[in-house]
């Protein structure tokens, strides 16, 4: 049973028996803690309650904040934040509320796990089963205090760096609910403890026990048998938090605590980040794990069929969805889609040329008037450009003056329309059919949470940090180098075809191997495409303490009557109102700062 489903199961069955508030239950119903020990799906449903705060994002929502896309949304709350009312009191991008409730949920369900007859009349079911919650538990503190990290951890004016409050014990209604920030070198640690409790506690993979493996001697100690340790272990706890993915979720809050925004007081190196990087990727065997297909999984429909195995790309993720969500919101409004997220022209120029080099460099090939030949593949599995093919539809985007008739896809002209010259094509699948006349068609959709590809790409930004390009002091056999060669290979650069290279290979690549400045640059921009539109770069922007107010720009396509010879111009969609002195860290809420007196606010948020 995959994790949404036991997620809706669990919260159908608390809702009947729980409270109708935290701390005080309602009259009509006094079931208290202790009641919970006798009845383990109600204790499990504290459990899956702190599953469902995890504050993972589906569709494409958070890049219309960055210079990466914009939206013809007008009331978004994205848009709105990045054009001028980001605000204390008005931020989208709070984690504040979702992930303090998972944590309460989170405390209270390992104040209790111990004692809760999970299997009564079996001491070693018992035993597994407090030892899987009890991993499981750990594991999802530590994710929801990373996300708080990542949203509010920044710098007050007293010059330290500051978390949030850290709680590891259940509040009550006799708390002191007047708590001050935790440092965050705290927090981090915080965090480290609770995913290695996390990995000491759960295997690796939630699988059945193949011929040959045996069961821990602690449990067979206890009388555990291979169906008892199956039921508790086996494969259909696959899609909950295991040990693999909270070394992975160790390894995330140790890339943003070693990253510039936070480094000088985290106590986390990038040399730490790096090895806590590896270990994920040694369980795949290194580089032999890296997947050749995984930058473009959600392609694979074979693949995202319930039937289908685990696919090599992707560590963790939601259940796989029959929907349209993402194709009804991002298709063109000729496919019957809302144009939602319009790909800027920044990002389209961060693709580099087929030869690997970007296309500012002299060297590269690129040509100002045929923009899009020639141009890295991932474009064009990325991005939907003027006169793309997309589910047998021609897309124009561009104004052709006497055209017969005017495309509802052309810019701007309705309120569905692309505002940069670009659609959305990542993630969506071209066998949905968003149709207004009640043809709808929806499919299986993979929403990945933790992506091997993100790993490696941490790995070699933190590894190129520590030492460099190509050095491997540690010897777990792979460099950054190795890492983004195998990441422009995959995607076709400096080939003719996938897999043939060109006379001179990959010489860009090289180039900047040899300048640990020139490969921070080129990580980064690797990392930008390979996540694009996977709600990271807003994130990124500010951990790397780049500029977050870089105008937005699109491109305006004529075509001449004559001689049909199109001329491309470049214009601002949109301005990025961010204050970037202080922007880079997010703000406690203001309601937080205004109730708490020993709550301190980041610097520059008022």
């Amino acid at each position: 049973m995959k994790t949404r489903n036991i997620i809706f199961y669990f919260i159908a069955l608390f809702a009947l028996c729980s409270c109708d508030d935290m701390f005080v239950p309602a009259d009509e119903n006094n079931r208290q803690t202790e009641d919970m020990t006798e009845e383990s799906k109600y204790a499990h449903g504290l459990l899956i309650y702190a599953y469902d705060r995890l504050p993972y994002i589906k569709t494409t929502q958070t890049d219309i904040a960055t210079d990466d896309a914009v939206t013809n949304q007008s009331n978004s709350a994205y848009l709105n934040m990045a054009t001028g009312t980001w605000a204390a009191d008005n931020d989208p991008m709070s984690q504040w509320n979702g992930c303090k409730d998972g944590i309460q949920y989170v405390n209270l369900f390992l104040s209790i796990v111990d004692r809760v007859k999970w299997a009564p009349s079996a001491a070693s079911k018992q035993q597994m089963f407090v030892d899987r919650l009890k991993g499981e538990a750990y594991g999802l503190r530590a994710l929801l205090y990373y996300y708080l990290l990542q949203a509010h951890g920044g710098y007050a004016d007293d010059g330290k760096l500051y978390g949030v409050p850290l709680l590891t014990a259940p509040e009550d209604g006799s708390s002191d609910f007047n708590q001050p920030r935790a440092t965050f070198a705290e927090c981090v640690q915080q965090c480290f403890a609770d995913c290695d409790s996390a990995m000491a506690l759960l295997p690796a993979d939630f699988k059945d026990l193949e011929s040959g493996e045996v069961i821990p001697d602690k449990y067979l100690a206890l009388g555990a048998n291979e169906s008892g340790y199956n039921l508790v272990f086996g494969k259909k706890a696959s899609g909950l938090l295991s040990g693999k993915i909270a070394e992975a979720i160790k390894a995330q809050i140790a890339l943003l605590a070693a990253s510039p925004a936070f480094r000088e007081q985290s106590g986390v190196t990038s040399a730490e980040a790096a090895a806590l990087c590896a270990n994920v990727l040694k369980r795949i065997g290194g580089m032999e794990g890296f997947d050749e297909t995984g930058s473009i999984w959600y392609k694979n429909k074979t693949k995202l069929e319930p039937s289908a195995s685990e696919m090599p790309e992707i560590l963790w993720r939601e259940s796989r969805q029959k929907d349209d969500d993402q194709e009804s919101d991002n298709f063109p409004p000729t496919l019957y889609g809302d144009g939602r997220v319009n790909p800027s022209q920044n990002l389209v120029d961060a693709f580099p040329m087929r030869n690997g080099r970007p296309i500012t460099d002299p060297n590269s090939g690129y040509d100002p008037q045929n923009p899009y030949a020639n141009r890295d593949p991932r474009l064009d599995d990325d991005v939907i450009y003027n006169g793309v093919t997309f589910r047998r539809v021609q897309i124009i985007t561009g104004k052709y003056p006497n055209d017969k008739g005017w495309s509802d896809d052309n810019l701007g002209s309705i309120a569905t329309s692309t505002r940069t010259g670009y659609y959305l094509k990542k993630l969506l699948r071209d066998d949905v059919s968003p149709s207004s006349s009640g043809s709808l068609i929806e499919q299986q959709h993979i929403y990945p949470r933790i992506r091997y590809t993100e790993i490696f790409l941490a790995y070699a930004e933190a590894a190129n940090d520590a030492w460099g390009p190509k050095n491997d002091p540690t010897s777990v056999g792979f460099t950054a180098y190795d890492v983004i060669k195998a990441i422009r290979q995959r995607a076709g650069l400096a080939t003719n075809e996938v897999g043939i290279p060109l006379p001179e290979g990959d010489a860009y690549l090289e180039e900047c191997a040899s300048s640990q400045d020139k490969m921070t640059d080129l990580i980064r921009n690797e990392r930008r495409l390979e996540l694009c539109f996977e709600n990271k770069r807003f994130w990124d922007l500010r951990r790397w303490l780049l500029p977050l107010n870089e105008p937005v720009n699109g491109v305006r396509i004529t075509r001449d009557e004559e001689t049909f010879e199109l001329t491309y111009s470049y214009f601002e969609v949109e301005k990025r109102r961010y204050d970037s002195s202080y922007q880079c860290y997010g703000p406690i809420p203001k309601g937080e700062i205004l109730k708490w007196s020993k709550l301190v606010q980041n610097k520059g948020w008022q």
